[in-house]
């Protein structure tokens, strides 16, 4: 056999064969990228081109700006911020049927785009509004599944460390996706929000809401200015070209834990146990590009994206039909995988074949992390959706059901998305990040 097409087949047969046994994504990408690697360049040269390829996917500087950003994140999961935001969000959505799930939305949007993280915003904002939509009389399942569905909100609006993930595969501006996000991340949470509406106007008991006076709300929003400040100071320097999406990142760790300490919820004795949760995620995502960096060569000698590109051109050439096509496989692989190894494995396949028709590598890469969000909240895999229903205290199997609603309407959402470039696109061209 060819080395070319046996070095495939090793790599797909053993991510396969490992993901079935359970092993972790990264050891099976490593693994079978290696003796994919041995088949190639024989087993010495392998190994040292293996190990050149770990060094060279994590040697880049851009790449630091996802462990402080993580940094941060786990920062104001412990800092209190949270709460704050709460608050401000009750404010801002409190009028409306279903305040306390409306908040719920607002809430998640608000904390993703302060943390980077759909996981950190269910269970820090889910721990807090669980128990109060309980009180309210909402149902606890539904509940759960409104936290659920809302928190990969702030994986689109950013920061995002997906999105640098990407912008790292794709060879595109961090500061383009950034920008890129803010309209479809907001169309996520709104979405949402008109669910929420429907359920909360079918039941009476949910369609009061408590009234806030004008003096009580202006000092909810000044409570939470100083946390909602951070995506100014750290996006707007980013855009205005003050600090790189790195320098950003470790503005935020600072900005954070100094507003973390003036709120007095967080103490010195935390810091080792906030920075060891930092480590150990951190640890997860840079040896996981590392390792595809390894699954990258492989695929490039064996040209499996160009394989890829003539087997699906081959079905159609129509840019619609294979932007579905693309699509639907990204849905399938987000119940199976976690987005991180999903940008990275499937970006140098798919990347190739959208530009041939002349997608924007910033519209394809907002569409592909829109697909891979409705993919946390899926089972068997979905992480945001086992931390909300553990948070919740609900099973997955009785949360899913009231999930089904919030699914249809986003694969709907999703589809607007791709066949509507400019709510991607308008923004970044308007700054002027992308050409016109």
């Amino acid at each position: 056999m060819d080395p070319a097409a046996l070095a495939a087949l090793i790599l797909v047969v053993g991510i396969a064969v490992f993901l079935l046994l359970g092993a972790p994504i990264s050891v099976g990408v490593g693994l079978s990228a290696t003796l994919a690697m041995f088949v190639i360049l024989g087993v010495e040269n392998g190994v040292l081109t293996a190990a050149q390829q770990v060094f060279r996917g994590i040697n880049s500087f851009p790449l630091l700006a996802i462990p402080f950003f993580v940094l941060a994140g786990v920062i104001m999961n412990n800092g209190g911020i949270a709460l704050r935001l709460i608050n401000a969000a009750k404010v801002m959505v409190g009028k409306m049927p279903g305040s306390l799930a409306q908040t719920n939305v607002a809430a998640n949007a608000l904390f993703g785009a302060v943390s980077g993280s759909a996981v950190a915003a269910a269970a820090a904002i889910g721990s807090t509004m669980g128990p109060l939509q309980a009180k309210e009389g909402y149902d606890k399942r539904f509940a759960a599944a409104v936290n659920i569905a809302s928190a990969p909100s702030g994986m689109l609006i950013p920061p995002s460390n997906l999105m640098i993930v990407y912008s790292l595969v794709s060879s595109t501006s961090v500061a383009a996706l950034f920008v890129a996000g803010y309209i479809p991340g907001l169309l996520w949470a709104a979405t949402c929000m008109v669910i929420v509406y429907v359920y909360a106007r079918k039941r009476r008991e949910l369609r009061f809401t408590d009234k806030i006076s004008i003096a009580q709300g202006a000092k909810t929003i000044l409570i939470a200015v100083p946390a909602l400040l951070l995506i100014v100071v750290v996006i707007g320097g980013i855009l205005a070209g003050y600090f790189t999406p790195t320098e950003g990142a470790c503005i935020a760790v600072i900005y954070s834990l100094v507003l973390s300490f003036i709120y007095r919820s967080i103490k010195v004795k935390q810091l080792p146990g906030i920075l060891m949760d930092a480590t150990r995620t951190t640890a997860v995502v840079m040896f996981l590009i590392g390792v595809s960096s390894i699954m990258g060569f492989v695929l490039s000698f064996a040209k499996i994206p160009a394989m890829v590109s003539e087997a699906m051109f081959g079905i159609s050439d129509n840019p619609v039909v294979l932007l579905l096509m693309i699509a639907v496989v990204l849905l399938i692989v987000g119940c199976f995988m976690d987005p991180t190894p999903a940008v990275l494995i499937f970006t140098p396949i798919f990347l190739p074949i959208v530009m041939s028709f002349g997608i924007d590598p910033v519209h394809f890469g907002i569409m592909m992390v829109f697909n891979l969000c409705i993919g946390t909240i899926t089972p068997p895999v979905g992480p945001v959706l086992f931390v909300g229903a553990k948070v919740a205290g609900v099973s997955i199997e009785d949360v899913f059901r009231r999930l089904l609603p919030f699914f249809a309407a986003l694969i709907v959402m999703l589809m607007v998305v791709i066949f509507t470039p400019s709510l991607s696109l308008w923004l970044p061209t308007t700054i002027g990040l992308i050409a016109p």
